[in-house]
């Protein structure tokens, strides 16, 4: 224990290596599959690439969240700072998914109302 009474524990140094080259592995992972998503996007769907690349962004800052927060997780020395971790994880997980579901429901309905608008002058012929 801890002077402070709250139980102290280490990972294993191999342990923690073998979690950082398998957090490696995943991260390559998971950015190619974002670009896969980027390119497998067509630019004529409804928001075109405004949207895709949003898209793209938003999720390419939440992966890099969620792997700062297991590096930091893997460094926490007793359970008390797993929790405030944890707490702290959340919190800004819901502030960025409030901000990002707001911000991608604007540009979806502008990309709506653009492509319905009428056509311009001289449009379409009898």
């Amino acid at each position: 224990m801890t002077g402070s009474g709250t139980p102290k524990f280490e990972m294993p140094t191999d342990m923690r290596k073998m979690t950082e080259q398998s957090m490696e592995q995943v991260k390559t992972a998971i950015n190619a599959y974002l670009q896969f998503f980027k390119q497998s996007v067509p630019e004529n769907a409804v928001g075109g690439s405004a949207l895709s690349d949003k898209i793209l962004r938003y999720a390419e800052r939440n992966v890099a969240s969620a792997f700062e927060f297991a590096q930091r997780l893997a460094q926490v020395n007793n359970v008390q700072d797993i929790f405030m971790l944890q707490t702290e994880f959340m919190r800004a997980q819901m502030q960025a998914m409030a901000e990002q579901t707001k911000d991608l429901g604007e540009t979806t309905t502008k990309a709506l109302t653009d492509s319905m608008k009428t056509p311009p002058k001289g449009g379409l012929s009898s």
